[in-house]
């Protein structure tokens, strides 16, 4: 929102009113652009729709604020606040509730009060805009593939600028590629290349032999047993990672991957305890059962097209992985006693999926450390953790677990 000489507020106060030539116009002129306005800024701002100091403003002064401002406002983030005033049960805003609303940081305040509102947004919806270029029409895709809500939607689309662009899920995907690629010439097979008697030997593979290096636990991701495998993983993690990281952001999407991740490698390494893991199964699974069961519960909400028959799809896609995992893990080894690379990983991702992937998709915008579902499972999730960490380290001598040898 940028600065401008406006008329003051017709609910001002009579001092407001009686400056508002002047002081007005120098408030509006600090905050030239008010979503990246300093604390003081913002403060100044909201002195002047407040001059009894009682740390809110009314609904009808915020109204005046945003009618003044109309201009400079994208249309669906004007008719969101619209509807904020509207709604707000109580009649009136405070202060850290106007900054997250200006700043686009929505408080659950926020949120209630438009689904609470007393009128529904009005306009069109955003399915039926037309003449948007490439880029919006990708993004008002991503919009309705993700989000739920007409409100969100709106939101998200006026909001989205591609800067930073989805670059964690890309990265993460070529560098497994890269990885892949290496290997394959360097054992000179594609297919199955967990057949090779030098595969396990590489430093990135989990192995129960190896569990004290650390590092395997996450950088396991990075080796496949075959083309097979990593075409599936690879096209889900695009299909499904992409989309969700350009709305909720790298660092939550990142959150849920590589809880996937580390879940799915410590998961079998207290149930499967003898097998060694590859794969980037932990962290896709926990990015698709997040989604899929997001969709589920915003069921009537959703309007991505075919949406059945793609949830179907994507069913159909995480059984055949799974099947092909487990078929894997039970034929008999190249090169026994060390058994094939392990499931159990795909059923870790699953769990944090609808555990703290679920909470994180159905808070859009909103402060994680506000919900308390998120703390709970995310103390649950420590304390899996905790739990797997001591285990590793006393319970296979204690149960005399025999384990092949190393690679």
């Amino acid at each position: 929102m940028t600065s401008g000489t406006r008329e003051a507020p017709v609910n001002s106060s009579p001092a407001v009113a009686a400056n508002a030539e002047g002081e007005e116009i120098e408030v509006l002129e600090s905050t030239e652009v008010l979503p990246v306005a300093t604390e003081d800024q913002w403060k100044s701002l909201f002195d002047k729709y407040d001059p009894e100091n009682s740390g809110f403003i009314s609904t009808e002064r915020f109204r005046d604020l945003l009618a003044t401002h109309s201009s400079e406002l994208d249309p669906h983030k004007l008719e969101v606040l619209l509807a904020l005033a509207d709604g707000n049960a109580d009649g009136k805003i405070c202060y850290q509730d106007f900054v997250n609303l200006m700043s686009n940081k929505r408080s659950n305040s926020f949120r209630r009060a438009i689904l609470q509102g007393s009128r529904q947004l009005k306009g069109c919806s955003l399915r039926d805009e037309v003449g948007l270029g490439l880029s919006q029409r990708l993004v008002r895709h991503v919009a309705y593939e993700t989000l739920p809500r007409e409100v969100d939607r709106k939101w998200y689309f006026d909001s989205y600028t591609y800067c930073p662009p989805p670059w964690l899920i890309l990265a993460i995907t070529i560098a497994e590629v890269a990885v892949f690629m290496y290997y394959g010439l360097q054992l000179d097979r594609l297919v199955l290349q967990v057949s090779s008697p030098s595969f396990l030997k590489s430093p990135l593979p989990y192995h129960p032999q190896l569990r004290a290096q650390a590092w395997r636990y996450l950088s396991y991701i990075f080796m496949h047993t075959g083309i097979e495998h990593l075409s599936l993983n690879m096209a889900m993690q695009l299909l499904v990672g992409v989309p969700l990281e350009m709305v909720h952001g790298a660092l939550r999407i990142g959150l849920v991957y590589v809880c996937g991740v580390l879940a799915g490698s410590l998961a079998v390494s207290v149930t499967d305890m003898t097998a060694p893991v590859v794969g980037s199964s932990g962290g896709v699974y926990a990015l698709v059962s997040a989604h899929l069961a997001n969709v589920v519960m915003n069921w009537s909400g959703m309007k991505c097209q075919f949406k059945l028959f793609r949830m179907a799809m994507a069913l159909v896609c995480m059984s055949v992985e799974f099947g092909r995992a487990v078929w894997l893990r039970f034929y008999p080894p190249a090169f026994p006693p060390c058994p094939n690379p392990s499931f159990v990983a795909h059923l870790g991702g699953v769990v944090v999926g609808l555990t703290l992937g679920v909470v994180i998709l159905q808070n859009y915008e909103q402060r994680l450390q506000e919900q308390s579902l998120f703390w709970i499972f995310f103390c649950v999730y420590t304390l899996f953790v905790l739990c797997a960490v001591f285990w590793n380290i006393f319970a296979y001598n204690l149960l005399d677990v025999r384990l092949p040898p190393p690679p």
